[in-house]
């Protein structure tokens, strides 16, 4: 089978050709699979944007533009001034409907029901229309509405993944069995093997059980249809993080904060994904320390030295590598009948291994101070005992101290920072979370 045709995007949104819903699926088809291509809708909505006397038609072109690239509200504000026709009645709700998922706003939600309404009125596919109001009234808290919805445009729905997709979302929400979710959202993606909402709940699902790769794989397929799922994004952040592939995932994070700048959890994923990259450029120093203890522990007797220096260096008291990096040059030339060749040769050993005589001279090994455990009051055993929910952590914290096997408040403040900052994924601003959490109780971490 030949490859589709590539678009010109910059034609197609600025130019007068046809416009229409077959256009657009082809249009986000292009975004998900040509990177340059965002570059072209950013350059024609840009375009379109500077002109002075811009006709209803163009607004819609650019409305639809804008929604494709995440800028919902200013969308919705552009497909207000259009035609009013059915294709700009239909964005509106689906901007709608983005901005209610976005911020748990019910207002938007009710308007993305009137303006799917508006658009079946005008013209547009009931099918799809129907299916807009489902989820939207699904997403209000209404799952037996969106049911009694969907059961009206089943007849023509038999070959919209989006209706499939939408049965399986709301047959979760009722209960439905997981087997029969999981059918209807198979049928989905036989239908679009790139429906975002259906990759994205076959991700969630594969998460939930453990299946990390699958998950990931279905993350990464729903992203790649613009407008981009912002719990796609999120969740796929943690799968990146959890394979300490930081760079992509604050990748995904800085994607959702382009759109929308103060969204809290991107902010707060990006800054501990940051801080958790940082932790492994930490680990790779350790074990640039610990080649070097290695090399410090090799004894003297493993190389080829003169009899005169073997014998001054074990006079001193000199067994191992590490024993000479400690030792000054004058140190060593204060020693009965050990000279200048001497010194060289000792010098030259220790260049083959990367040391230098009295490198660490200075260095000063800092001694632990054991922490005697303070047996608990009577009242702190109580809060001790209660389970590690009671604390209300995030998800991303709640999730460190689940790998931790960490199942109360007790058997957390028995741990050390250190410890909690082994766990992958647990940054800086877990820490401080469960440090603050701790204060509200009157509690902190060993060690503290």
């Amino acid at each position: 089978m030949s490859a589709p045709a590539t678009l010109d995007i910059r034609d197609l949104v600025t130019g007068t050709g046809a416009f229409g819903p077959s256009e657009i699926v082809g249009l986000m088809g292009q975004l998900g699979s040509d990177p340059a291509s965002h570059r072209d809708l950013r350059i024609a909505v840009k375009e379109i944007e500077g002109q002075s006397d811009r006709s209803p038609a163009a607004s819609v072109r650019l409305g639809v533009g804008q929604y494709l690239l995440g800028r919902w509200k200013d969308s919705l504000q552009t497909l207000k001034s259009a035609d009013g026709g059915a294709l700009a009645l239909y964005f509106q709700a689906r901007c709608h409907l983005a901005l209610g998922m976005a911020s748990d706003a019910t207002e938007h939600l009710a308007h993305a029901q009137e303006s799917f309404t508006a658009a079946q009125k005008a013209g547009y596919d009931p099918t799809a229309c129907g299916v807009g109001v489902a989820e939207a009234q699904r997403l209000a808290g209404h799952v037996k509405e969106a049911e009694k919805t969907l059961a009206k445009v089943a007849a023509t729905a038999e070959s919209s993944a989006d209706y499939w997709a939408e049965k399986a979302a709301s047959g979760a929400d009722s209960g439905l069995p997981l087997a029969d979710t999981i059918a209807a959202l198979e049928k989905a993606l036989a239908l679009d093997s790139s429906h975002p909402a259906a990759l994205f709940a076959m991700g969630v699902i594969n998460d939930r059980v453990g299946n990390d790769d699958e998950a990931k794989i279905c993350y990464e397929r729903a992203v790649k249809r613009y407008p981009t799922s912002v719990g796609a994004l999120l969740n796929l952040g943690i799968l990146y993080e959890d394979r300490d592939d930081f760079l992509h995932a604050q990748q995904c994070y800085k994607r959702i904060l382009q759109v929308y700048p103060d969204h809290p959890r991107a902010r707060l994923f990006l800054k501990d994904s940051s801080a958790s990259g940082n932790l492994q450029l930490d680990d790779q120093e350790q074990k640039q320390r610990d080649r070097l203890e290695h090399v410090l522990a090799l004894p003297v007797t493993d190389f080829e030295l003169s009899v005169r220096s073997r014998n001054c260096l074990q006079k001193m008291g000199i067994h191992t590598l590490g024993d000479l990096a400690r030792t000054t040059e004058a140190e060593i030339l204060e020693s009965k009948n050990f000279g200048e060749t001497s010194l060289v040769e000792i010098k030259d050993m220790l260049a083959t291994k990367g040391l230098s005589l009295g490198q660490l001279a200075a260095a000063v090994a800092a001694e632990e101070t054991a922490i005697e455990p303070v047996e608990p009051s009577a009242d702190e055993q109580e809060v001790h005992s209660l389970p590690i929910t009671e604390l209300s952590l995030s998800v991303r914290a709640r999730k460190c101290t689940t790998k931790l096997g960490i199942m109360t408040i007790g058997e957390l403040v028995r741990r050390t920072a250190e410890d909690l900052m082994e766990c992958k994924n647990f940054g800086v601003t877990s820490l401080n979370e469960v440090r603050e959490k701790l204060t509200e109780r009157g509690l902190k971490l060993r060690g503290d």
